[in-house]
């Protein structure tokens, strides 16, 4: 017979997972990290709401969090959450690459965080550079500056 302790315990993880936005904010910080501005330019939430979700999700002990001069930034705890999901959308009968885990290399152009702000190496304008997978042009500097 099981414990109504053991089941307690699974049904608040269960809780936890049962937002939507909470399943987008988990699928973004994937097997890296990032800060609540990258999971922004992500998700399109505003911060509040999204720093919301991530103390529902600090709280049931799903992801950890750690600060690096004005950002925090959160990962998931334990990557078999992330199985976890995966198992879910297989038996919700969703096809394998409906779910977008992000990785540690994935950037954002449209990202202020340090985490995509830095990834952009030094170009000439004109010139093509790749940034996660996206392939970006490096802009000609304002001659007006």
């Amino acid at each position: 017979m099981t414990d109504h302790f053991s089941q307690d315990t699974l049904a608040a993880l269960f809780r936890a997972l049962s937002q939507p936005v909470r399943l987008e904010i988990l699928l973004a910080i994937g097997t890296g990290e990032a800060c609540v501005c990258h999971l922004e330019a992500v998700i399109g939430q505003r911060q509040a709401y999204i720093s919301q979700q991530l103390m529902t999700l600090r709280e049931a002990g799903i992801v950890e969090s750690r600060r690096e001069g004005r950002n925090i930034f959160y990962r998931v705890k334990n990557p078999k959450v992330l199985d976890l999901i995966r198992a879910a959308s297989e038996i919700s009968g969703l096809e394998q690459d409906a779910l977008e885990i992000s990785g540690p290399a994935d950037l954002l152009d449209d990202c202020p965080c340090p985490k995509c702000g830095t990834g952009q190496p030094e170009t000439e304008p004109g010139e093509l550079f790749q940034v996660g997978s996206k392939r970006s042009l490096a802009l000609e500097e304002n001659p007006h500056d």
